[in-house]
C-alpha cells in the first residue's frame, strides 16, 4: 500500500519538543540542527550584518523577530510515516491479516526532540501452536520415559480444545561424550550403565529425532523406540540442545505463524559458558545449526556450550518460549534462568514426569493469557518509554505488557522514542510480542542535516555583492547564507587573507572607540577582517557589532536574572507583559489592591507593585481599611457608651436607653448590612475588654450593628487566693518553727560541750563533799595502843 504519512495534528503521532535553543555560536547549519530541537537556522545572505555567523542560529520566533523571512528558516520537525498497515485479525483468503498494527513505519527525528505513536496487538483465536518437547534421557529419567509414552495423545486431545492447528516434535541430549563427563574405557562407552546392570544407549550430545507433525501416533510410536543413556556429573548439556532446536529451524520444522513452545524437560542442572574447559574444548559456541545427516549434534565435542547470553539472541530471533518442565530440587536454578529469557515459563515436573502434561497445557494458557512488548535491534542511541493500555481499560505507564487477556482482545501501546544524537548512518529496530511472529519494523533516520535552497545568482561578484551578503568571487562559495571560504580566505564574505587576519590589518573597525587603548571586540571576542567574532560563554549569549551586549549582565532580583520575569538585552531588562521596573519585579495589576467597595487601598493610599502604600496619616492594614485617626473616628467615640451598655447589661437596659437617647444611638440586631456604607469601630472598655461594632450615620441618626465584646479578662478567683494565702502562711509558720528548733538544739548541744570541757578540768576531788558535815566523829583512844585500833 502506498506511504501514508502520519500527521501531527491528526494525532497518531506526538511530538514533544521543549526548552530553547542553546546559546553559543554555530558555525553552521548542521551544527545548528544538531544542538536542539528548537534550533532554526536562517538562510538569508544578508541576514547577520554586523551580528557573528552563530547568530543565524536560534529558535524560529527569535529569527522571524531578528528580521529572518519565513521561507528562509531551515527547520527540521521530527515525524513519522507509515509504510504497512495490514488490518488486525486472521488471515483468510482475500485478507491478510495480521497481529499487530502497524507492520512497518519510518521515523525521522531531530535529536533531543521525542515521538508518540501507538501499536495495537490482538490476541487471535485458533492460533498456530508448534510443540517441540526436549527430554533428557540420562539414566535417572528411566520411568519418566515410560510414563510419557502416551503424551502424544493426550496432549494432542487436550490441545484441540484450543487450536485446531497444533503440531508436536520430539529431540533428547545426554551429555558431550568426552572426559571428565563420561568414562571413556572401551565397555563404557558401549554401556555407560554397565554398573548399573542396565542396557543403556552410548553417551551423545543432542539428537533431534521427531520433526514437528500432526501425526500423533508417529510421536507415541518414536517415544516408545527411545533409551537412556548416562554420564558421570549432575549437569547435562541442556544449552547446546536448546541452542540446536532454536537455531536449526528447517529440520525442526517450525511454522511461520505458530506459537513456538519449546519444553524443556530435566531432573538436573544444565552445563553453560566455559564449562566444557574442563574437557579441552575452548572454541566458543557459534549460534549455528550442527545437526548432520542422522541428525545428530556434531559438534559437541568441539564447541563449547552456549553462554546465557547467547541462548537468550537466538530464543529471541527465533520467537521461541522456553517451558522449563523440571523437578522440584531445580526449580530455583531454572526460575533464575527464566527470569533472564523473554517469555519463559518454569513448572515443577513431578519425578516419574506424570504430570508434564498438565504442565503443558497450563503453560500455554498463560503465555496466551499475556501479552508483552519486546524490541529487537540497535536501540543505543535511543531512549524508549512505554505505556500500556489493557482490555479493562487500565492504563500502566512505565509497562509494555498485559495480563488476563483472551482470545480477539486488543491491547494498546503507546511508544515514545527520543533520539539522543545524530545518527551516522539510519537503523532499523523490531517491536514485537513475546511469542508472536508478527512484528513491527521501524525505519530509524537522523535530522541532522540541511537543505538549504540554492542562493540568488548574481552576473558579478563585486564589492556591492559583498555588501549583500555574497561571498567574493574567487575566495569561496554561499551554503546556507553563510561563505565557506577556500584555503587561504577567511572572514563572513571570504573578503580578507588570512595573512591579513593573523597581522590584524583591520583592526581598527573592531573597536567602538577609535582609540588605540580602547579593547578590539569590547574584550570578548576576536576580530577577523575588520568584523568582530564573538567568543562563547558559559553564561549566555554575546553579541553586537563590538561584542559590547549580552543577555546576562542585567540585575538580578531574589536570585533571577531581571526578576524572572523580563529579558536580559544588552544590560537591560526588558520586561514581560504585567510587569514594571528597572529588574522587572514590580508588577502592573491593581486587583491586590481593590477593597470591598471597590476603591483602590480603601481610599486612603496608592497601589504600588501591586500592594498598597497608605498616604492617609494612621491609615494601616493591607488595604489601607484601619484609620483609627480619621474623620469617621468621633462616631465611633460617640457611640461607645451606648454600645458598651448594651454588651454589659446584665439585667435592665434602661440606663442603656438613657445613654443611647442623647447621642441618638439605634442599637439594629439585623445582620443585613452594606459593608459600603458602614464604618467599622473596635474600641476598649474600661474593664480592658474589646468591644467591635459597625456604625451606619442616617437622617435620623446613627444605627450600630453587630455587637460584640471579646478579650475581657477573667475576674479574680476569691476562694483560690484565700486558700493559697493561708497554705502559704501555715507553710511559712511551719518552716520557721523548725528553724527555731534546729537552732534552739544546736545550742543547747553546745552549751553541754562547753560545760563537759570546764569539768574535766577541775583540780578538787570528787568522791567527798566539802562542805559535807558527816554525824559522826572520830577520835583516837589513847589508852589503847597495843591494838593500833580507834574506838569511838
Amino acid at each position: 500500500m502506498g506511504l501514508i504519512l502520519l500527521s501531527l495534528l491528526l494525532g497518531y503521532c506526538v511530538s514533544s519538543v521543549e526548552g530553547s535553543c542553546p546559546s553559543g555560536s554555530a558555525g553552521s547549519c548542521d551544527e545548528c540542527l544538531s544542538r536542539s530541537p528548537r534550533c532554526a537556522w536562517c538562510t538569508q545572505e544578508n541576514f547577520t550584518n554586523w551580528l557573528s555567523v552563530g547568530e543565524r542560529c536560534d529558535t524560529p520566533e527569535t529569527l522571524l523577530e531578528k528580521g529572518c523571512l519565513p521561507d528562509r528558516l531551515e527547520l527540521h520537525v521530527s515525524h513519522a510515516e507509515v509504510l504497512l498497515d495490514s488490518p488486525l485479525g486472521r488471515r483468510t483468503g482475500t485478507t491478510n491479516g495480521t497481529q499487530i498494527s502497524p507492520q512497518r513505519m519510518a521515523l525521522k527525528l531531530r535529536p533531543g526532540s521525542q515521538m508518540t505513536f501507538q501499536v495495537k496487538v490482538q490476541q487471535t483465536e485458533d492460533h498456530p501452536v508448534d510443540i517441540y518437547y526436549l527430554m533428557d534421557l540420562s539414566a535417572s529419567m528411566t520411568d519418566d520415559l515410560e510414563m510419557i509414552k502416551d503424551l502424544g495423545s493426550t496432549l494432542t486431545r487436550e490441545m484441540s480444545n484450543l487450536t485446531s492447528k497444533f503440531r508436536l516434535g520430539f529431540g533428547s541430549f545426554v551429555e558431550k561424550p568426552v572426559l571428565p563427563f563420561i568414562k571413556i574405557t572401551e565397555e563404557e562407552l558401549a554401556n555407560p550403565c554397565r554398573d548399573n546392570e542396565h542396557n543403556c544407549l552410548p553417551t551423545f550430545g543432542y539428537k533431534h529425532v521427531l520433526s514437528l507433525t500432526s501425526n500423533t501416533d508417529m510421536f507415541n510410536h518414536i517415544i516408545s523406540k527411545q533409551r537412556v543413556s548416562a554420564n558421570i556429573d549432575v549437569p547435562e548439556c541442556g544449552f547446546d540442545a536448546i541452542m540446536q532446536a532454536a537455531v536449526c529451524g528447517d529440520k525442526i520444522g517450525w511454522r511461520n505463524d505458530s506459537m513456538r513452545l519449546l519444553v524443556f524437560a530435566s531432573d538436573a542442572d544444565s552445563h553453560f559458558g566455559m564449562d566444557s574447559k574442563m574437557a579441552g574444548i575452548v572454541v566458543p559456541n557459534d549460534g549455528q545449526c550442527h545437526l548432520d545427516d542422522n541428525n545428530d549434534y556434531s559438534m559437541s565435542a568441539m564447541l563449547e556450550y552456549p553462554t546465557l547470553g547467547q541462548l537468550i539472541d537466538k530464543l529471541v530471533e527465533n520467537n521461541i518460549l522456553l517451558i522449563f518442565a523440571v523437578t522440584e530440587n531445580q526449580k530455583h536454578n531454572y526460575a533464575n534462568y527464566a527470569n533472564l529469557i523473554p517469555g519463559a515459563t518454569v513448572g515443577v515436573l513431578a519425578s516419574d514426569s506424570r504430570n508434564i502434561l498438565e504442565l503443558i497445557v497450563a503453560a500455554h494458557k498463560e503465555l496466551r493469557s499475556e501479552i508483552e512488548l519486546e524490541v529487537l535491534g540497535d536501540t543505543e542511541e535511543l531512549q524508549m518509554s512505554f505505556t500500556a493500555i489493557c482490555p479493562d481499560g487500565s492504563v500502566h505507564p512505565g509497562l509494555k505488557r498485559c495480563a488476563s487477556i483472551k482470545a480477539g482482545d486488543t491491547v494498546v501501546f503507546n511508544v515514545s522514542v527520543q533520539l539522543t544524537s545524530c545518527l551516522p548512518v539510519p537503523g532499523r529496530f523490531l517491536l514485537r510480542p513475546v511469542g508472536f511472529q508478527d512484528g513491527l519494523a521501524v525505519d530509524l533516520s537522523s535530522l541532522c542535516s540541511c537543505n538549504c535552497p540554492p542562493p540568488p545568482q548574481h552576473p558579478n561578484a563585486t564589492a556591492a555583492a559583498t555588501a549583500a551578503g555574497l561571498c567574493l568571487e574567487g575566495q569561496g562559495s554561499p551554503e546556507c547564507g553563510v561563505c565557506v571560504c577556500r584555503p587561504g580566505f577567511v572572514g563572513s564574505h571570504c573578503e580578507c587573507s588570512e595573512e591579513d587576519a593573523a597581522t590584524g590589518v583591520s583592526e581598527g573597525g573592531c573597536r567602538a572607540v577609535q582609540d588605540e587603548g580602547a579593547e578590539s571586540c569590547s574584550g570578548q571576542g576576536e576580530c577577523y577582517c575588520g568584523r568582530c567574532v564573538c567568543h562563547v560563554s558559559s553564561f549566555g549569549r554575546v553579541y553586537g557589532r563590538f561584542c559590547e551586549c549580552d543577555d546576562y549582565s542585567c540585575v538580578r532580583f531574589r536570585g533571577e536574572l531581571c526578576g524572572g520575569h523580563g529579558q536580559c538585552d544588552c544590560g537591560q531588562c526588558v520586561c514581560d507583559s504585567g510587569w514594571l521596573g528597572e529588574v522587572c519585579n514590580c508588577s502592573s495589576t491593581t486587583e491586590a489592591c481593590m477593597s470591598q467597595d471597590g476603591t483602590s487601598c480603601s481610599g486612603r493610599g496608592r497601589c504600588e507593585c501591586g500592594r498598597c502604600v497608605c498616604s492617609v496619616p494612621g491609615a494601616s492594614g493591607i488595604l489601607c481599611e484601619k484609620c483609627p485617626t480619621c474623620r469617621d473616628t468621633y462616631s465611633c467615640s460617640s457611640a461607645r457608651a451606648c454600645v458598651e451598655c448594651h454588651l454589659q447589661a446584665k439585667e435592665s437596659l434602661d440606663l442603656c436607653v438613657q445613654r443611647c437617647s442623647v447621642p441618638k444611638i439605634t442599637i439594629n440586631t439585623s445582620t443585613e448590612l452594606d459593608q459600603r456604607l458602614a464604618t467599622q469601630c473596635t474600641l476598649k472598655t474600661d474593664s480592658d475588654c474589646f468591644i467591635s461594632f459597625s456604625i451606619v450615620m442616617g437622617e435620623l441618626g446613627t444605627s450600630a450593628y453587630n455587637l460584640h465584646i471579646y478579650d475581657c479578662p477573667e475576674p479574680p478567683n476569691i476562694t483560690l487566693i484565700i486558700v493559697g494565702v493561708s497554705l502559704s502562711i501555715l507553710c511559712m509558720g511551719l518552716t520557721l518553727l523548725a528553724v527555731w528548733k534546729l537552732l534552739v538544739s544546736v545550742h543547747d548541744r553546745k552549751e553541754v560541750a562547753r560545760f563537759e570541757a570546764e569539768r574535766s578540768k577541775a583540780k578538787w576531788q570528787s568522791e567527798t563533799n566539802p562542805l559535807f558535815r558527816s554525824s559522826t566523829s572520830t577520835f583516837k583512844n589513847v589508852t589503847y595502843k597495843n591494838t593500833g585500833r580507834d574506838k569511838s
